[in-house]
């Protein structure tokens, strides 16, 4: 006999909270780790459709938090530019 997993919408909000706290404490490259692992389990289709809604749950934090990352790393990007007159100047990277 199989048991059913029920999951009370107060647990998963801690489970919540707590994959948060965790992915919040990786770095950028254990975060991609991570999140490449979850699509390697979700592209196997060999989990259970409830593990697959949690997985799928924390891919997407792993997603935004790999994103938050690059988006914080492009910002701090600059690029030295040199002016027709010889002057220096430091821009940032997407600008023209």
């Amino acid at each position: 006999m199989t048991q059913d997993r029920v999951t009370s919408p107060a647990a998963s909000a801690g489970a919540s909270d707590a994959d948060a706290a965790r992915i919040g404490q990786m770095s950028f490259e254990e975060a991609l780790r991570a999140l490449e692992g979850v699509v390697r389990q979700l592209e196997s289709g060999e989990v259970p459709l409830d593990d697959s809604i949690s997985l799928y749950e924390t891919g997407e934090k792993l997603r935004a938090a790999c994103q938050a990352r690059l988006d914080a790393a492009s910002a701090r990007i600059e690029r030295i530019v040199a002016a027709g007159d010889g002057s220096i100047a430091v821009r940032p990277f997407d600008e023209n």
